[in-house]
């Protein structure tokens, strides 16, 4: 195990047309912030489900609190002997808690695929082991984009930047290329906003200059609702261009 990473944040989300995206990345680096070091870069998740889909379900109610287990890897091609994350993601009355560990993939996917990590993985180990025996888990959703992250070195803020996002239900070797279906119309952009409170004064002012506004959305819950739940052929396209909110620029 290398190390253990615990987030406590509000997640804001927000789907933007091309020119809203241009205009909202230029208007935060104006205001100062910066790329992270790794720029752009591509971002493979594994959602791990019971096989009547309890957790995606129970998430789409809207519930006080609900919960979700992942493996996560990063870069264009993940290699044998990469790096994985196995992060199990918390809500609770809007606060989203997540905790992960970092372990090599093979040791991820063994240790997923058995329903225990080693006692020496720690606190987070022991709530991913106490998930697993909970529930009866097997991979469920294959999710990949390419995601650009900005962040500011005097205000606790992030903002992600996510392109390109394309799922799988089936295939769930992280080592394959990362391939999908596309889950949006193409030119679409996911924003999320990460912040402790409430969004800065000069985020709210810059958002309305183009009639941006948040809205739910669950990658692996559009998933489940078009192309799992429903039964409907794959298509590229729950959200449509003439669908999204506010001001197209």
């Amino acid at each position: 195990m290398q190390y253990q990473d615990v987030f406590c944040r509000k997640e804001k989300k927000y789907m933007l047309t091309s020119a809203q995206y241009r205009h909202m990345r230029e208007g935060i680096i104006a205001r100062g912030m910066r790329p992270d070091e790794f720029g752009l870069h591509t971002i493979a998740s594994l959602y791990y489900d019971t096989p009547d889909y309890q957790l995606i379900r129970r998430s789409l109610e809207k519930p006080v609190y609900k919960e979700k287990l992942r493996l996560r890897a990063y870069g264009s091609q993940v290699l044998p002997d990469d790096t994985a994350y196995v992060e199990i993601k918390k809500k609770f009355k809007g606060v989203v808690y997540k905790r992960r560990i970092a372990a090599p993939l093979p040791e991820a996917v063994h240790s997923l695929r058995e329903g225990i990590f080693h006692e020496d993985h720690g606190q987070i180990g022991r709530e991913i082991n106490f998930f697993l025996q909970r529930y009866d888990l097997h991979p469920a959703c294959w999710l990949g984009y390419e995601r650009e992250a900005f962040f500011s070195d005097t205000e606790d803020v992030r903002i992600t930047f996510d392109e390109n996002i394309r799922f799988r239900t089936e295939g769930w070797d992280m080592t394959l290329p990362p391939a999908g279906q596309p889950l949006l119309d193409e030119g679409l952009y996911l924003m999320e906003v990460k912040i402790p409170f409430a969004l800065p004064l000069w985020l709210v002012a810059l958002m309305n200059e183009c009639g941006i506004f948040s809205r739910s959305f669950s990658k692996y819950g559009t998933v489940y609702m078009e192309h799992i739940h429903s039964g409907a052929p794959l298509h590229p396209a729950h959200i449509r261009k003439e669908h999204t909110y506010g001001q197209v620029l």
